[in-house]
């Protein structure tokens, strides 16, 4: 593989795996998850087994593996020895990077009956713990099936096997008072968790809540008001060590952030397998997308056929490289903008966005401010061609 590249593994290298099933599907989820129910989850774990054969086969080149992510639904439904069972497989496939992170979604309630050290032996290295909210009422409203007591007993039990985890939190919901989201997070800063990964609510439209919404039952909170929130959150998790270092994440440090999302983020490849998953990967120096079936059993006999490679225009890894790469605090270089789509990013433009105070420039480097990150989206479709 060329270093030339300005996209691919020399960016980071990782595989996500994707758990579709859920014991409880929440309101707000617009994933591609199914109700888990009494099934034999043997022949979805063959078919992902025989994926990741097949993308080996396609990727002789490709380097160790730097990151393997079990996302869903919920993964931590998933028995320790399935877990085993990939992670041996990925390492065989293509080997794993010194170091490398392997991150396991896990809801609460798993946290706290499954076996952490059998986890651990699977070769799970760093959870990322579903809390949600540190407040029942709102645990309540956003669905899900623990209290803020078992979120809170997750968390400390996590940490002895587990120094590096994360934990999600969703704020801007309908109603919340500045007030309560600053005593919230506080309170989930006082966990000591070194990672946060703080959204806010989303009303999609297919959803639960979305059709809630479109009947009136539910008014999503005013734009304005969520950007005070997301002004207030910065402030607060600064104060606290935990700097964001991209839009919606924050870490103690650079050894505590997420190697698997910043794969994505730099323009690295990554094979996505499971129900529904996506990938980016490099093959022959072109970039190419990968989109597996969403059900589950479609995708199991799509495994049949070799993988599906939908070839991204320069336009399309210009759009996503900005879209993706403005995201972290460390930027993206212009160079590779320039490199994919011929020309330079439009000098004007930049000017006018660096003068609105928006991005910054640092060497041959473009980032956004603080408060650019409350219009990123934005942003970056201004600079794209």
């Amino acid at each position: 593989m060329s270093a030339a590249l300005p996209f691919g593994p020399d960016y980071g290298f990782g595989l996500y795996i994707h758990w579709p099933y859920c014991s409880k599907i929440c309101p707000y989820c617009d994933f591609n998850v199914y109700a888990a129910k009494d099934r034999d989850n043997r022949p979805l774990l063959d078919a992902i087994a025989r994926d990741l054969a097949r993308h080996a086969d396609d990727l002789p080149d490709h380097p160790p593996l730097g990151s393997v992510y079990f996302g869903g639904g919920t993964p931590s439904l998933m028995a320790a020895g399935d877990i085993a069972l990939l992670v041996e497989l990925a390492e065989r496939s293509f080997g794993l990077a010194p170091g490398a992170e392997i991150t396991l979604e896990a809801n609460p309630n798993d946290v706290i009956s499954a076996d952490l050290e059998a986890w651990a032996a699977a070769g799970v290295n760093r959870l990322s713990i579903g809390l949600q909210s540190l407040d029942d009422d709102a645990l309540a409203f956003l669905g899900r099936d623990h209290d803020a007591a078992s979120a809170r007993k997750a968390v400390e039990r996590a940490a002895g096997p587990f120094p590096n985890h994360s934990i999600d939190l969703i704020y801007a919901r309908p109603g919340q008072s500045a007030e309560s989201w600053e005593a919230e997070l506080t309170d989930a800063l006082s966990l000591g968790a070194p990672h946060l990964s703080l959204y806010e609510l989303t009303i999609e439209e297919r959803t639960a809540f979305g059709k809630r919404a479109a009947r009136g039952e539910l008014v999503p909170m005013e734009d304005d008001d969520q950007a005070d929130l997301y002004e207030l959150t910065q402030q607060i998790t600064e104060a606290h060590a935990l700097p964001a270092y991209e839009v919606s994440n924050h870490a103690q440090s650079a050894d505590t952030q997420s190697k698997h999302n910043l794969t994505y983020w730099r323009g690295g490849d990554w094979i996505g397998l499971g129900p529904g998953a996506h990938g980016r990967l490099t093959i022959d120096g072109h970039r190419v997308a990968t989109h597996a079936a969403p059900k589950p059993a479609d995708y199991m006999t799509s495994i049949e056929s070799p993988p599906a490679h939908d070839p991204l225009s320069d336009i399309d890894n210009v759009r996503e490289l900005l879209a993706m790469g403005l995201r972290p605090s460390e930027g993206i270089e212009m160079a590779r903008i320039e490199a994919i789509g011929g020309v330079p990013l439009d000098e004007e433009t930049v000017a006018t966005l660096r003068s609105s105070g928006l991005i910054r420039t640092i060497g041959d480097r473009i980032a956004l401010t603080a408060e650019g990150r409350l219009l990123a989206d934005r942003i970056a479709a201004e600079l794209s061609p």
